[in-house]
């Protein structure tokens, strides 16, 4: 049975993703704060409103999960959250003398509330196209989304890195079903505040290195162990019957 497309879900999901995002970066409506780390959050924060909103008002079936197919929580969390605070924030101190937790907290909050639109609910809308088409269907809605139009080179590679960082990031949320696993490889770059240098590319280098690693092992022993624990329960439903 194909799956239907909720095409006025992810209209209205739109919608109040591009809204909030103009109302938080086009007009002067955050001037109500000087807290920077509140302004990033409320940045970020349209998808997700706008994907929770989609899914009440149509009653989408979507499942949002932070732990994906993880057996608990605790294990995205530490290995997509806490080893990027530990590493980056202990070069930061290294570097200049504090470490900004807050700050790195922050922005995989905000990666996280972005990945609840992109991720859990637009591609999972999406997935049942050819894959191509909806990659660059999520490219060009994401990029469009950050209301910045300039012709520019800069511009031109940021549309590529959306579209690479579309593959990518999907292919994890693909293998993992976990919103934290999408939010921490969606926070790289924004980690990084004052551009990408050879410190930067390191350590970004070494977190994907650690975090694919991860994910090939991790999915190679649950397929091994489900698959025994399978072989066990269909011996003992045998040996039941006899």
């Amino acid at each position: 049975m194909k799956k239907k497309t909720h095409i006025k879900g992810i209209i209205l999901f739109y919608i109040i993703a591009v809204l909030f995002r103009y109302l938080a970066v086009k007009t002067t409506l955050l001037n109500f704060t000087d807290n920077g780390y509140l302004i990033i959050l409320l940045r970020g924060c349209g998808p997700a409103i706008g994907a929770w909103v989609a899914v009440k008002a149509f009653r989408i079936p979507v499942r949002f999960s932070l732990k994906g197919n993880y057996n608990n929580i605790l294990l995205p969390f530490v290995i997509f959250w806490i080893l990027p605070v530990v590493l980056i924030g202990t070069v930061s101190s290294i570097q200049e003398s504090k470490f900004p937790v807050l700050l790195l907290f922050t922005v995989l909050v905000y990666g996280l509330l972005e990945e609840i639109g992109w991720r859990g609910f637009l591609q999972e809308q999406l997935k049942h196209l050819p894959k191509f088409q909806a990659i660059s269907i999520i490219t060009v809605l994401w990029f469009v989304w950050h209301l910045n139009f300039e012709g520019t080179i800069t511009n031109l590679i940021f549309f590529g890195i959306l579209f690479f960082g579309t593959w990518g990031i999907g292919k994890v949320y693909s293998s993992t079903c976990s919103l934290l696993a999408v939010a921490g490889l969606h926070s790289l770059n924004n980690f990084f505040r004052h551009g990408l240098h050879r410190t930067e590319l390191i350590l970004i280098a070494v977190l994907l290195a650690i975090w694919i690693s991860f994910i090939i092992w991790y999915n190679r022993n649950y397929k091994t162990i489900a698959a025994n624990r399978g072989i066990s329960d269909n011996k003992f439903t045998s040996a039941e019957k006899h």
